[in-house]
């Protein structure tokens, strides 16, 4: 009789099992950088809060956010954390923010040695991501404040992932480049000077952020509301769990350094709001900035590039104050 208990309960978990497999969906969701800004999506995924939520979530990194958006626009994956929404909607795309987890640049720029402000940039050469990524746009947006002209006075130069960067400026082929806060501590240690952290600026704009599109949120809103209830949640956990937020940190970033883990959770915690929604006033900055060069951000709204509806229900819901009780 003990058998036969004993394999009743084996059988009945290994449905329950399949069942609760089988109501999972499958959703693979995008990000374009190692770095504190991209660390709720590894969080959400690796502490179980996609499975909590009823998904079965792929993250997939991309090389950039001018490639991740690419993707984003083609579909595939329908879901992805990134800074270049405005850009991709000004040229016709239909894809919007639905949450945000910067509403400054956290930017510091960096330099070889000899280089101690950024008046002094002029005649050297700035490395970005890619053109049109969120790097680039905060170069510009630098760059205007200290009344430098992008590749008239200061040449902005495609250099690649940060790591990449970081070697251009190491050896010569670029004088600088604008790092987050995760890669500070390797910048330092390699010698390179931080002339400006871009926080002085000032300025709300928008920056990164979950993106998708008008057609996914109409056609598969409930999943797109489950994605975000874990990424809400995973902003929670950090706050709370930072021993294992560096953890599994530490498995993205490939790396063991005690600093860098330490900057990319402590500057999360401190930066990212536990209601992440999309800066309107930020959204109308980028287009103030990008007018000059692009004559359809004059009469673009920042309605238009974020659908807040999604996390104005979760309010209403009262999943924040659940967060908030679970994780006080």
């Amino acid at each position: 009789m003990t058998h036969l208990k004993s394999f009743i309960i084996l059988v009945t978990a290994f449905y329950l099992g399949s069942a609760e497999a089988q109501e999972l969906k499958k959703i693979k969701i995008g990000y374009p950088a190692i770095s504190y800004n991209q660390i709720h999506i590894w969080i959400a995924k690796d502490a179980g809060l996609y499975r909590k939520y009823g998904l079965d979530a792929e993250v997939i990194f991309f090389r950039g956010g001018q490639i991740a958006t690419q993707a984003l626009v083609a579909g595939d994956p329908p879901i992805v954390n990134i800074g270049t929404v405005v850009q991709a909607g000004l040229q016709g795309h239909d894809i919007v923010l639905v949450a945000s987890s910067e509403s400054t640049y956290n930017y510091s720029v960096v330099a070889r040695p000899g280089i101690s402000r950024v008046e002094q940039l002029k005649g050297k050469k700035l490395g970005v991501s890619g053109f049109g990524s969120a790097s680039h746009n905060a170069s510009l947006i630098l760059l205007k404040k200290f009344n430098l002209e992008a590749n008239k006075d200061v040449a902005l130069v495609v250099a690649g992932p940060t790591m990449e960067r970081l070697s251009a400026v190491e050896s010569g082929r670029i004088e600088a480049t604008i790092l987050t806060p995760s890669e500070l501590p390797r910048a330092r240690r390699q010698g390179l000077v931080e002339v400006y952290d871009m926080l002085e600026l000032n300025v709300e704009v928008q920056g990164n952020g979950l993106a998708t599109s008008k057609g996914f949120i109409r056609n598969q809103r409930d999943t797109v509301l489950n994605a975000l209830r874990a990424y809400v949640e995973a902003i929670y956990f950090i706050g709370k769990n930072r021993d294992e937020a560096k953890r599994i940190a530490a498995k993205y970033m490939r790396t063991n350094e005690q600093d860098v883990l330490d900057a990319t959770v402590d500057w999360f915690v401190k930066r990212v709001g536990k209601r992440p929604y999309p800066t309107l006033k930020g959204i109308q900055y980028l287009l103030d900035e990008v007018a000059p060069r692009v004559p359809q951000a004059k009469s673009a709204k920042p309605e238009q590039f974020a659908d807040l509806s999604l996390l104005q229900q979760l309010e209403k819901e009262g999943f924040f104050n659940e967060m908030a009780k679970r994780y006080p």
